[in-house]
């Protein structure tokens, strides 16, 4: 459920936050864990605020239960489980949290920054586990995407700029571990593009 979820979100993300301030004697590892902290905490309150609009609405932060009525819901026809513009506001603050932690437009500066940390830790973590949460929360609700008219091609304008930007500021870069960080950015942005675009799979 979302809840639970939400647990394992916030773990990454602390995690993410010790790793990179490992050497806390730099001022610039200290700086970049307060950075990544700050960013994360405000894609982590879109979540938080998408989950309990969510629970207002459908009385469930279960997946089983929710995506379950939704489907009954447009089986039968009848009056819609949860109405469009209910499924715009969800599904784009659920957007700002995966947009936190995924390192999408405007919340992807922390990522960069991120490489202060131990080289193991941006390969395992930054570049590969924490950063595809993201996607995956997106591909996970899209049952509520699906209900949206605006949700989906919001996503995938944001992921769209997100990989030029990120790609274009890679070629700039002269340290290979920000070259690789603006890289990993870049292709979450085509990941969220394919989730715009109902490309699931692909994703």
């Amino acid at each position: 459920n979302f809840v639970v979820a939400f647990l394992g979100w916030e773990g990454v993300g602390a995690c993410s936050y010790w790793l990179i301030s490992f050497w806390f004697d730099r001022d610039s590892a200290a700086s970049a864990g307060k950075k990544a902290f700050i960013i994360n905490r405000i894609g982590d309150f879109g979540y938080m605020l998408g989950m309990f609009l969510l629970f207002e609405v459908a009385k469930s932060l279960n997946y089983t239960s929710v995506f379950g009525n939704i489907a009954s819901s447009a089986a039968h026809g009848g009056h819609p489980f949860i109405s469009g513009t209910q499924a715009t506001a969800i599904a784009l603050l659920l957007f700002v949290g995966a947009a936190g932690k995924s390192a999408q437009i405007p919340l992807f500066v922390w990522l960069v920054d991120a490489m202060e940390g131990p080289t193991p830790v941006s390969a395992l973590i930054h570049a590969a586990t924490m950063v595809t949460a993201g996607v995956y929360l997106m591909a996970r609700v899209a049952p509520i995407i699906h209900l949206s008219s605006n949700a989906g091609t919001v996503i995938a304008i944001v992921g769209a700029a997100t990989a030029f930007v990120a790609a274009t500021a890679a070629t700039a870069q002269n340290d290979i571990k920000k070259v690789l960080a603006y890289s990993t950015v870049s292709q979450l942005g085509y990941m969220f593009l394919g989730i715009g675009s109902g490309a699931y799979v692909a994703a």
